[in-house]
């Protein structure tokens, strides 16, 4: 049979791509991905070959040197990598909100000057919505940006920011209440809010006055990519560096790029899984009791029918949700449900690896042993299930309104 999650009706250029992409994975990803990982050392050769392969300008446009690609592209691309390291496709997935958010809502001036070196792989970025007190309420956003002149000045905290040390440029999501008043601001909320394209230094510490990017977050699983604070202090940003140039619309901004995120989160579900499955697979054939390959006992061969098809369901959900809006039609349901599908039964397909592999599963020797602490982190990103389920309620119910 052809391997699991193919997908149909792919260009030529696309199958190209894809191809290039699982070879790089399969000779410069898998061999090493453990060994980094259990070092918490972040992949710079990985990343440097990503970058010589195009990688990073895969969905911005030609005429800002990129490769014009879609999101199904992009998905499918982001699918093998997280297959060879999970965080590797974390490192990639931010820099491609941000250039999305850009792409889409930025100024002429803010695409002609980002969005090139971004293409390029030469600036990284990084986007920031939580804060250490609200987790998914993002309408209880307390970091403020107040005008002083030509600049705004920034203060509050942030947190769980993917690649906060390497990248050079934020999407920063703060509080604005630039023409509203106090009770217009609390009864709407979502409309005070502003998103900011914040410049700075890769690396850790005060990496320009008013911006401080503390020392990674020691995490369970997920590791190699840095996952940060950002504390700003009195952070001056000149008002051109508002996403679009108006203030207000920095809630809508993040939100159409978060769908791209929840597809890109809902492919690396479905990597994982399929490598999870893989090496199922081949130890079930290689590992021998009561006289014949385990494989061969129907148990474990139940495991394996349940896990190849939570595979293809995650995969076909993806695609469906990243082919919905590359359309340009909304997607916020389809990439809710390709996102909670994908990440749970990424969880489900793991530990079955996990059980299959019995007591070797448990050593650091093993590969499973990292999926095993990978897989978590999809559970939550961008949007918990509790989330996602809600965004799924109410679009149903939009959808299916009772007209008696």
């Amino acid at each position: 049979m052809a391997r699991l999650a193919q997908t149909a009706g792919l260009t030529d250029v696309q199958q190209e791509i894809l191809s290039t992409v699982r070879d790089f994975v399969d000779k410069e990803i898998i061999p090493v991905a453990t060994e980094l990982e259990h070092r918490d050392e972040y992949p710079q050769q990985i990343v440097d070959g990503l970058k010589e392969l195009g990688l990073f300008g895969l969905m911005i446009p030609e005429e800002y040197g990129g490769l014009g690609e879609s999101l199904l592209t992009y998905a499918l691309c982001v699918e093998e990598i997280a297959r060879g390291w999970m965080s590797v496709s974390g490192i990639i997935n931010t820099h491609f909100i941000v250039a999305y958010m850009l792409k889409q809502h930025g100024t002429q001036e803010q695409k002609e000057h980002f969005l090139p070196r971004m293409a390029a792989g030469d600036i990284r970025g990084a986007f920031s919505m939580s804060e250490p007190s609200l987790g998914s309420d993002v309408s209880a956003i307390t970091s403020k940006a107040v005008k002083d002149g030509d600049e705004y000045v920034l203060n509050g905290q942030k947190m769980w920011l993917t690649n906060g040390g390497t990248s050079s440029l934020v999407a920063v999501l703060v509080r604005s209440d630039e023409g509203h008043s106090p009770e217009e601001a609390a009864a709407k909320p979502h409309k005070s809010m502003t998103t900011f394209l914040v410049e700075k230094e890769p690396g850790f510490g005060e990496v320009r006055p008013g911006l401080t990017i503390p020392g990674k977050i020691d995490k369970m699983g997920y590791k190699g990519v840095d996952t940060t604070e950002l504390i700003m202090d009195g952070l001056r940003v000149p008002a051109d560096r508002v996403l679009g140039g108006v203030t207000g619309r920095g809630f809508y901004q993040m939100m159409d790029g978060v769908e791209v995120g929840r597809v890109n989160v809902a492919a690396r579900g479905c990597g994982v899984a399929q490598r999870a499955f893989e090496l199922g697979v081949q130890y079930a054939q290689q590992r021998h009791t009561f006289g014949k390959p385990i494989a061969q006992h129907q148990a474990i061969q139940f495991k394996l029918a349940e896990m190849a098809t939570k595979v293809e369901a995650a995969h076909a959900m993806m695609v469906n949700a990243a082919r919905k809006k590359d359309s340009g039609e909304r997607n916020d349901l389809e990439a809710g449900m390709a996102k909670y599908l994908a990440s749970e039964y990424c969880k489900e397909v793991v530990e079955d690896a996990f059980r299959i592999h019995g007591g070797y599963g448990f050593s650091k020797e093993y590969e499973i042993e990292r999926l095993y602490r990978e897989a978590p982190m999809l559970l939550i990103g961008e949007g918990t299930a509790e989330i996602q389920k809600m965004i799924i309620g109410r679009r149903l119910l939009e959808e299916y309104r009772f007209q008696g």
